[in-house]
């Protein structure tokens, strides 16, 4: 605890800036913008204190601009990813004992740093990356990271400041330890936020990570480790490797200090890296902690009182907003028949409205690129089955193009089976499918709802029918780990809606919140016995 019991200061979410035509932030993050499209970086393994260069690399492309190159990043060989645990399980001792009011210190700078200085850098690194507009880059690499820096030292605090009550003449005490080893992070492409967050939140409880960001974000990962490096994390803490994912995992899980994973991906890697801790199990000093979030298939269903409007809104955000690439986004929906024609064309409409898919440097765009080539391919097959199956029909939508970007439409397919391929299967894209129900229908497919999908991550009800919303809340409460009422199910907040789904989802951990940090200690209680007895007899023996 140091030398006092130290108030944090109060977390509060960051702002979100506007971007308007104009403003200051936003010439100077097409300024950054500018800067890094027109250099190239040569990016390494961060390894204890060296930045290592294997000679072995691969290209960094925009998917907005797949033939233009922004750098390289060296991959890792197995030994590099030994030395990484070596080096992580050699810093943790004197960071695993360093006053916690010192490690929050440095994820504090290190919101400071990214809320000012970097904050540009932030933004154009996922712009470019990425392909997240302003306002999605915006409220990720910036905000998102920020609050998720700021609650997790509050978090933590409030966590060490939880005690026992102690009886008379003893002391009782919990000491929220690190796990004994070293933590095992694995980021997706799709939020820098969580990048940033899955390390760091393991590292602030006194943990030692070994981190692996997905190849696609590597761009903007690298100025993640810059901040933490301006913001004064010690060598060794965090280790940084890219490369062959199998080779790194299978070299990180055999290993007997490996005591975490932190998680965000696909659910099938998921399932292999537990079924591939289970078989370790006798490999290591303490059974892991398992933590990950992984896949949705995200719903919105509306009731026959629900603002045409509303829904509507919801359907367009939820589904489009950064392509539909977000674990959360709507990807199939559920309307009255009584007011669906007038949602559809609303929704037509909104779609009509976007710009044709183009790069993030040109703020008019809403739609960008979707992440590479194969997420590119695997959206297209769906389109084009979606053209040839009886039971679909493309009502808006349904072209895409590769030739300069990886750019599908926002496509909006309307089918009549309500367990059609794409109103089950996960597309991680621009597209959503609609069913159409009796109105009279509504409490059956709510059970419709909630069979149809192996996921739990999040889903929407809109209805102005409070009993009606009432039943939804009921009859949905396992099908998604965040419910959203009279809203689109994306865009929860740090500090205000914890994150996470169960089912295929994920552990459930809610990410930005206190639930999470405590997955990343091993408590121990002591008990201080002030005067010790000096006979075993009990009073009972007479």
């Amino acid at each position: 605890m140091g030398k006092g019991f130290f108030q944090v200061p109060t977390a509060i979410n960051e702002p979100v800036k506007s971007y308007a035509p104009g403003s200051p932030e936003r010439e100077e993050v097409l300024k950054q913008y500018k800067a890094f499209y027109n250099s190239t970086i040569d990016v390494p393994l961060y390894i204890g204190s060296e930045e290592i260069r294997t000679g072995n690399t691969k290209p960094m492309s925009p998917p907005h601009e797949h033939q233009h190159v922004l750098g390289h990043y060296h991959l890792a060989e197995k030994s590099h990813v030994e030395k990484a645990i070596a080096n992580g399980l050699e810093a943790r001792e004197k960071w695993a004992n360093l006053t916690w009011e010192q490690r929050a210190a440095i994820f504090l700078k290190a919101a400071e740093l990214i809320a000012g200085p970097y904050r540009a850098k932030m933004n154009a690194a996922t712009m470019l990356a990425q392909s997240k507009n302003i306002y999605q880059a915006e409220i990720d690499a910036a905000c998102e990271i920020i609050d998720f820096l700021r609650f997790n030292v509050e978090y933590m605090s409030q966590i060490y400041g939880e005690q026992p009550e102690s009886a008379e003449g003893i002391w009782n005490r919990v000491e929220y330890r690190p796990l004994e080893g070293f933590v095992y992070a694995i980021t997706p492409f799709n939020f820098t936020a969580i990048a940033g967050n899955l390390p760091a939140s393991a590292a602030m409880m006194g943990n030692v990570v070994i981190w692996k960001p997905s190849d696609s974000q590597v761009y903007s990962a690298k100025v993640i480790v810059d901040v933490f490096k301006e913001a004064g994390l010690p060598d060794g803490v965090i280790n940084v490797v890219y490369g062959d994912p199998v080779m790194i995992s299978d070299t990180v899980l055999a290993s007997p200090d490996f005591s975490g994973i932190h998680f965000t991906g696909s659910t099938h890697v998921f399932k292999a890296l537990w079924k591939q801790i289970g078989n370790n199990i006798d490999k290591y000093k303490t059974y892991p902690r398992i933590v990950g979030e992984t896949g949705g298939k995200d719903f919105i269903i509306a009731h026959p009182t629900a603002k045409p409007q509303q829904v509507a809104t919801a359907i367009t955000r939820g589904a489009f907003e950064f392509q539909g690439q977000k674990c959360s986004a709507a990807s199939r929906v559920y309307l009255p028949k009584s007011t669906a024609d007038e949602i559809l064309e609303l929704v037509k409409a909104d779609v009509a409205s976007f710009k044709k898919p183009g790069s993030p440097e040109d703020m008019s765009n809403f739609i960008t690129a979707v992440i590479h080539e194969g997420a590119f391919d695997k959206l297209a097959s769906y389109i084009e089955q979606a053209k040839a199956d009886k039971d679909a029909e493309i009502i808006a939508g349904g072209g895409y193009d590769k030739s300069v970007g990886y750019f599908i439409e926002p496509t909006v397919i309307l089918t009549s089976n309500p367990k059609y391929d794409t109103m089950c299967t996960e597309l991680f894209g621009p597209v959503v499918t609609i069913y159409i129900y009796e109105d009279a229908d509504w409490s059956e497919t709510l059970k419709l709802v909630d069979s149809t999908s192996e996921y739990g991550l999040t889903g929407a009800v809109l209805s102005a029918d409070r009993y009606a919303i009432d039943e939804a809340t009921k009859a949905l409460q396992n099908c998604a780990g965040n419910f959203y009422i009279n809203d689109k199910p994306t865009g929860a907040v740090v500090g205000q809606q914890p994150f996470g789904g169960a089912r295929a989802s994920g552990t459930n951990d809610k990410a930005g919140s206190m639930q999470n940090l405590l997955r990343w200690v091993s408590p121990r209680l002591i008990k201080e016995t002030f005067v010790t007895p000096e006979d075993y007899r009990y009073p009972f023996l007479g």
